[in-house]
């Protein structure tokens, strides 16, 4: 897992020259969501040629293009739309099936492949990348996802040790074993630090009315009983769909460690919840973690083992984990559960992903207790 789920390559900032006409709207998309001419720009667009995309960088620059603009067009207006327009549902739809991706905004295309170096010779981390593409721009935008970047670099050393303690296991050798926990421990510790900045430059009041209801997908939202309709796709019949919007869910950083540590959950509405959510990661990613969940044995090993620095190694990574959850509840109260408290006419208190989140959240946190040894 070089470079950990980032792209193993810097993401595409901008498509050639055939996509111009998409590139412009793309880039001018926090001044057409302020002047309110958003859909009916993007109606007279001219069609998509996703014939022209040429590798895995084009095609995920495009994903991304058409996913913010399909999202600026539903939520950009009052009153939200229905239907989206053939011009944009269509390339959608055929970019998101050569991505094995549901056609809506996930991580994937709002995090892990939004991002560049302002040094390119520098790190990937807060201090050197901004974004690529934007709703309404901002600090607390632009906070809110490059946080999640940072978070996904520093998770690198954690998800390469997952298959060398895996092997570890297999081979019998503690010495090795030992040694993977701690750097897994050692970047877990990262990612958690990283997260504790997001209060930084990251306000709640204008994460939750201003970068929030962008990213609201259309399943189990209030806005969207039936879901949303795609003109003109084929696949679809004239049916709406109904697909979860952007969540950190979508990531396989914290799936990936319970699968490694053994964690689970119990047979409910959350662990359908985040199956549910692999259907929106890159194809890699799930493949990667379903190989994990399956070969890991780290968790029986250890407790057949009389060897306490390994208990501790592991009860290090357990609590951990278990500190990034709570950290992620406590900004789930201030930023979303607080905010919807100050303004209970916003029809979106449910989580982007469709769900009871502080609910959710809390469950998974205290089930994460429970398997420490």
């Amino acid at each position: 897992m070089h470079n950990g789920f980032l792209p193993q390559k810097d993401p595409l900032e901008k498509l050639p020259t055939k996509f111009s006409a998409w590139e412009n709207i793309a880039r001018e998309l926090p001044k057409l969501l302020v002047s309110n001419q958003v859909r009916k720009i993007i109606k007279e667009l001219p069609v998509f040629p996703t014939e022209h995309l040429k590798n895995i960088r084009q095609i995920e620059r495009a994903m991304q293009i058409l996913s913010y603009l399909g999202h600026a067009y539903v939520w950009g207006e009052k009153p939200v739309i229905q239907i989206l327009p053939a011009v944009l549902a269509k390339p959608w739809h055929e970019v998101s099936q050569k991505l094995n991706r549901p056609p809506v905004l996930s991580y994937a295309s709002y995090a892990l492949h939004n991002w560049r170096k302002i040094n390119k010779s520098g790190e990937v981390e807060l201090g050197n990348i901004a974004l690529i593409q934007n709703f309404l721009g901002g600090i607390d935008e632009e906070w809110f996802i490059l946080v999640h970047v940072d978070i996904e670099q520093k998770a690198m050393p954690a998800l390469e040790n997952c298959m060398l303690a895996i092997q570890a296991v297999k081979q019998k050798d503690n010495h090795k074993l030992l040694l993977s926990l701690k750097n897994i421990g050692y970047s877990l510790e990262n990612i958690c630090i990283v997260l504790d900045k997001m209060p930084s430059n990251c306000d709640p009041y204008i994460y939750y009315h201003r970068v929030r209801p962008y990213i609201h997908g259309w399943k189990n939202h209030p806005e969207f009983p039936n879901g949303l309709i795609y003109e003109g796709v084929e696949a679809y019949q004239g049916k709406p769909q109904q697909f979860r919007g952007e969540t950190g869910a979508q990531s396989g950083i914290i799936p990936c460690m319970d699968g490694l540590l053994g964690i689970t959950h119990q047979d409910d509405m959350l662990k359908n919840y985040l199956l549910e959510m692999r259907i929106y990661m890159p194809k890699a990613h799930r493949i990667f973690l379903e190989k994990i969940e399956k070969q890991s044995r780290v968790r029986k090993y250890i407790q057949k083992q009389n060897d306490t620095a390994l208990k501790d190694a592991y009860n290090s990574c357990v609590t951990l984990v278990n500190r990034f959850r709570q950290t992620h509840l406590s900004y789930a109260a201030s930023y979303i559960q607080h905010q919807h408290q100050m303004d209970t006419g916003n029809p979106n208190a449910v989580g982007t992903g469709g769900t009871p989140f502080m609910e959710y959240l809390k469950k998974h946190k205290e089930e994460t207790e429970k398997f420490l040894l």
